[in-house]
Order: structure tokens, then sequence, then C-alpha cells
């Protein structure tokens, strides 16, 4: 549940450094007294991450098999300027403790080189306070082939007191174009009995989200950071879930902080995982909990439809491209003429359909007039005529709507597919983005036009209304997809030519259904 209210001081307290007391403060300090920040570096061929022992905050990202599109090296999650992420407070009646910026002991000191298929390793962070019996210990288990990092954590010394875990100031840029990337941007999360909502950070507010949630994410258009509740999903129980979060305004222009609350168990004890990484389908579905719906395919009203329809697409899309050697843009356009083959029958049964009505609409004409006042007998001479020529009403429309689901799920999946990003095919520099030349929208467009001309010639009466869709729909098409992915242009301009074959084979088909003998009918049944 979300309250668009401004968190109050007794719901998030305010958040002093921890110090010793008064009396035990130096009047000056020393440089000496304090360690020197050092920075560790734990490296996969997955990762790079780099930990300040300060704070424990977590300073660079880099995703190591994916190129930055905005500039020379690897994507870094940790946008500049942010003055680290993972950092964590303890909250404590009124009081909170913040450990986001005091030293810690790191072991290893020297960091982790994990190696393809070698075992998980451990970085633990230590914070011993000076002058009481206060003690926090974090430890960050990383495997060399997960995103998924397991963190486990004990505070001494204090009563149950609340964990905060500052999730950072969204993503970085890291696409070639970043008014696109901003429009995605956004933070989401999945209440363990509302379910999935995400808010747009060009939407947000500083509010409070309650829970129980089971994870709460940061993303953009590719990449995701997110915290899930517990070590894992069987262990986690009512009391191990994350108990909210809460959003503020970042010291970042147009970006909001985000940090999870969750309660420490009564040993002071308390387990979660970070997922850092992109927003590969199968990756996030074998973590669970719905989470690689973090980017959300259509409508919320429609997504129980589309999902089971996503997943396929997805899952065909992967394997024709593993398995067959194909680069994804050779993909993409099978798969345009693929669907217009297995759609075809389905076309051509709604062809068949309509030209059916067609066909009965003088004699459905005739019955109207002639039983306009009796409607009892008008619905049953109406029934006897449909059982006569096996006409049905809504056969023309069914086959049509039948793979609409499909083709929507293939709409959002080809528009935000992290499989197409940075992939170049002929002179597109990059399938998930849109066409620099504008070429393939013009082309999209083109082949709309040739494919409802053809239709339309092969009828014998003119319909206006279709005559205006054949020139308004074209230009319409274009405007809406010259700010699209190519890689979307791309599926939808081949499957429009794949389609115009079968709509002069359906047009030839249409003139000869049309040249046939009128249909007449059996003498009406007698009254009664």
């Amino acid at each position: 549940m979300v309250t668009e209210t401004e968190p109050s001081a007794e719901v998030v307290p305010t958040m002093p450094e921890i110090a010793p007391s008064p009396s035990e403060v130096p009047e000056t300090v020393e440089a000496e007294a304090l360690p020197e920040e050092k920075r560790v570096v734990v490296s996969s061929p997955l990762y790079r991450f780099e930990f300040s022992n300060y704070g424990a905050r977590l300073h660079a990202a880099e995703m190591s098999q994916f190129e930055a599109l905005n500039h020379d090296g690897l994507v870094d999650l940790i946008p500049d300027g942010a003055e680290g992420y993972l950092g964590q407070k303890l909250v404590v009646g009124s009081d909170t403790l913040d450990l986001s910026r005091v030293p810690f002991t790191v072991e290893p000191e020297d960091g982790l080189a994990l190696e393809a298929g070698a075992d998980a390793q451990i970085l633990r962070f230590t914070y011993q306070h000076p002058t009481s019996a206060f003690r926090f210990e974090t430890e960050y288990e990383f495997s060399p082939d997960e995103y998924t990092i397991r963190v486990r954590g004990r505070a001494s010394g204090l009563d149950r007191p609340q964990l905060l875990t500052d999730l950072g100031d969204g993503l970085a840029f890291a696409e070639a174009d970043s008014a696109m990337e901003a429009r995605e941007m956004g933070y989401v999360y999945n209440h363990v009995q509302e379910g999935i909502d995400e808010t747009l950070t060009s939407k947000a507010e500083r509010m409070i989200v309650e829970g129980p949630l089971l994870w709460g994410a940061l993303r953009n258009k590719f990449f995701l950071l997110a915290i899930l509740a517990g070590e894992s999903n069987e262990a986690t129980t009512e009391g191990g879930y994350l108990g909210g979060l809460l959003v503020e305004e970042s010291h970042l222009p147009e970006r909001f902080q985000v940090t999870a609350a969750q309660v420490v168990g009564a040993e002071g004890d308390f387990a979660y995982r970070l997922f850092l990484g992109p927003q590969d389908f199968e990756i996030l579905s074998a973590i669970g909990w719905d989470i690689q719906n973090v980017n959300p395919y259509g409508w919320s009203f429609f997504q129980v439809i589309l999902k089971p329809f996503v997943s396929l697409i997805t899952t065909i899309l992967i394997w024709v491209h593993s398995n067959l050697n194909l680069g994804y843009g050779w993909v993409l356009i099978l798969f345009g003429v693929g669907m217009r083959i297995v759609l075809f029958p389905l076309n051509q049964k709604a062809m068949k359909s309509q030209l059916k009505n067609m066909a009965v609409q003088p004699l459905m004409k005739e019955i109207q007039e002639k039983y306009k006042d009796n409607p009892e007998k008008q619905a049953k001479e109406m029934k006897k005529l449909y059982t006569e020529h096996g006409f049905n009403p809504l056969g023309g429309c069914l086959p049509m709507l039948l793979p609409w689901p499909m083709l929507v799920a293939f709409f959002f999946v080809f528009q935000s597919t992290i499989e197409l990003r940075g992939v170049p095919f002929l002179w597109l520099p990059d399938l998930s983005t849109k066409d620099p030349t504008f070429v393939l929208p013009f082309f999209l467009g083109a082949s709309m036009f040739l494919m409802m001309y053809v239709s339309h010639k092969s009828m014998d009466t003119p319909n206006p209304q279709m005559k205006m869709m054949m020139y308004m729909m074209p230009p319409f098409m274009i405007f809406i997809f010259m700010n699209l992915a190519s890689g979307l242009n791309l599926y939808y301009a081949t499957a429009n030519i794949a389609t115009i074959p079968q709509q002069m084979y359906i047009a030839k088909q249409r003139k000869k259904m049309q040249g046939m003998k009128p249909l007449g009918r059996s003498p009406p049944s007698p009254s009664r």
C-alpha cells in the first residue's frame, strides 16, 4: 500500500551519524585518528563491484558483459555524483544510527576475484563502536555465475532495531537515447497481498510504501537493482518480509532516493538478497516471486493474459538465436514471416466468414423487413437462416481476435527485451533503439498501405471507410513507430510484406466467391 503523505518524524526518525557521547568528543581530531578510506573490489566474469570501507557503500557496479552505449567502457549501474549505494542505518525508537559513513573493517582486505564455476565467496564488513558494546556485521556472499548476492548480518547490543538499506538514487544512464532511458526509469515493488506496482521517476513523489513486500527494485529499461526478502524464497517467513520503502528526493537532479526497511530478528540477525544485473527474462524467472515482471509487459489489466505469451515468445526468440546460429535481426524477420504463415488459416477463415456475411445480408434484411412487427418470429427465421447457410455472425471476428494477445505480446517483447540491446543489423546500429535514418518506419507505413490497397481493390463494391483508413493509417503508424525500437519496426514491416501475397490470394478467392450464384433460402416456417 502506498501512503501519499510526507513521512512524519515518528515514522521516519531523523538520521544522525554515530558519534561518541559529548563528554568523550575530543576538542580536535587528528587526521591519523581515522583510518584511510580504501576501495575493495569484487570481480567475476559477470560483474565488477567496488566497495568502500567507509559505510560499506557500493561505489561502482560494472556489468562485465555489457558495453555502455553512451560512452566508452562498461555499463556501471551507479550514477556519477552518487555517494555510494547500500549504506545502512538502524532505527531504535526515535533514534537512528547512521552506519553509512563509519569506518568498517573489511575481510579479505584485498577483495575477491571469482573465477567462473568456482565456489561462492564472502566479503565481510565489521564495525565495532569505540565506546559501547554495539557491533554491526554484514556478509556479502558472491557467486561468480550469478547476479544475485546473498546478504547476512547481525546487529549486537541493540534491542530489535529496524534496518534501513539505501538502494540509491536510480540507475545510471547507459543507453544512446538518454531521453528514452529517462522515461523508463522508476521503482517497482511486489506487495505480499496487493502484487506488483510501479512508479516512474517522472511521476514519483515523496512517500512511504507500506509492506509487507517480497521485493523492491530500481530499474531502467534494461537493468535492475533489487532487494529481496530473506536468504531464499522458501526460507522467508512472514516476519522476514521487507517492511516497506521510503521514497525521498535525491540530491541528484530529477531523481529520487529509495530506502528499504526490514525488522531485525530477536538475536539481532538479518538476511536479504540483492540483484544487480540485466533484466534477462530467464535469469529473473529463475529467482521467482514474479520479479521477471519488474518490467511490465503490457497494461496491468492485461498482464495475466499476456504473461504466458511473453514467456513463450522470449523462450523461442533465444532458442532460435542460440540453436540456429542466427543473428537477432534475422530471427525477427523469421518471426515476422512465421507468424503470417501460422495465422494464414485464421485469416482465410475470417475472409470466408465475411463473404458469407455479405452474401446473406440481403436475406437478413428481407427477414427484418418482413417480420419487423414480430420480433419472436424474426429471431426464429434468423436462426433458421444461420443454420441453412452455416453462418455464424461472429465467425469473421473470432479468428481475428484469437491471435491478438500474441500480437500484443510481440510488441512489448521486441520493444523492451535486453537480448536486442546493442545488436546491430544491416544499417541499424542497435535493434533496441529507434532507426536513426527513419527508413524502417517509412517502409513499415508503405508496406501497410500496399497491404490495405490489395485488400481494398479486391472488393466489387468500394468501401469508403476502408479507403479512408487506407490513407490515414500508414501516416499514423509512421508517426507512432518513428521513436520505437528498430527491432520492433523490422518485425512489423516483415509481417506486412509477408501478408501481401496472402492478401492477393484471399482477394482472388473473394472474387471467385463473389461471382457465385446468389444465395436463396427455404420457405419460411409455417406459423403455429
